[in-house]
């Protein structure tokens, strides 16, 4: 099974006083950090704080844009005209690319939060906005994106350099989507499924769905979510679970992309 993959996970979510997940503890084990960028969560002082970690940790760092839904953490859907999402994702791009410079440090892509990126994962139009967005900022950020959606085909239309992403905490519907977060089976909290799972997914290129049902899927990076109860736990049990199978971890920027 050797190989190249990505381990990322999502990051810098706390706003002001209030702290959310345990990023310090997150970025000894991932090798690429999506970076928060005030709208959903995060702000001027968690960026820099992260920025900081991440490089004296060797970690990438990215931008991780989504809906102004500080109430809702970007995760309620909001219908919007395709300039206001492409100026927004450019937006909030820009507030991460003037902090990591301030850090002697560089964006090196760009994932989408919540809702916007379930949104645009089965929208052409919202994701083709995204892409355009990225690509008037700077054409080399990698798009980090959902296997098998609407946002790999916006990569493609635009040429920009690409990511396909699993989850390791996720769980997956027939049609290769995430379970929407509503229903129980939502989440996957045991640290030994998760890595059976990521294990599976990266040997047979493919999902397995709730029902059992296999989906082909692209794995060139695994996320998890920095939010969860049990993130630390799992993302240390996939780190090691991918090195004992001969798998190398790296950074977004050393894999080998479309």
């Amino acid at each position: 099974m050797a190989r190249k993959v990505n381990l990322n996970a999502d990051m810098g979510e706390g706003f002001g006083a209030y702290d959310i997940g345990n990023d310090t503890a997150l970025l000894d084990i991932i090798t690429s950090a999506n970076v928060a960028c005030g709208f959903h969560a995060g702000d001027p002082n968690v960026m820099d704080r992260v920025c900081k970690q991440a490089r004296a940790k060797g970690v990438s760092i990215g931008a991780h844009p989504g809906f102004n839904d500080l109430w809702g953490f970007g995760r309620r859907m909001i219908s919007m005209p395709a300039g206001d999402v492409e100026r927004m994702v450019i937006y909030q791009i820009g507030a991460l690319q003037g902090i990591a410079a301030a850090n002697g440090m560089a964006v090196t892509h760009v994932k989408i939060h919540g809702a916007l990126n379930n949104m645009a994962a089965l929208d052409l139009d919202l994701a083709m906005a995204i892409a355009r967005g990225i690509k008037a900022l700077d054409p080399s950020l990698i798009f980090l994106v959902p296997t098998g959606s609407e946002l790999i085909t916006a990569a493609r239309k635009t040429g920009l350099p690409y990511a396909s992403e699993v989850f390791a905490d996720r769980t997956y519907t027939d049609e290769g989507d995430l379970t929407p977060r509503s229903r129980p089976n939502a989440m996957v909290h045991d640290p030994d499924e998760a890595v059976a799972r990521v294990l599976h997914m990266i040997e047979h290129q493919e999902v397995v769905s709730t029902s059992g049902k296999h989906v082909p899927a692209q794995v060139h990076s695994i996320c998890v979510h920095g939010d969860g109860r049990t993130a630390v736990q799992v993302s240390t049990a996939v780190r090691r679970g991918l090195e004992a199978a001969g798998v190398s971890v790296v950074p977004l920027p050393e894999l080998t992309l479309t």
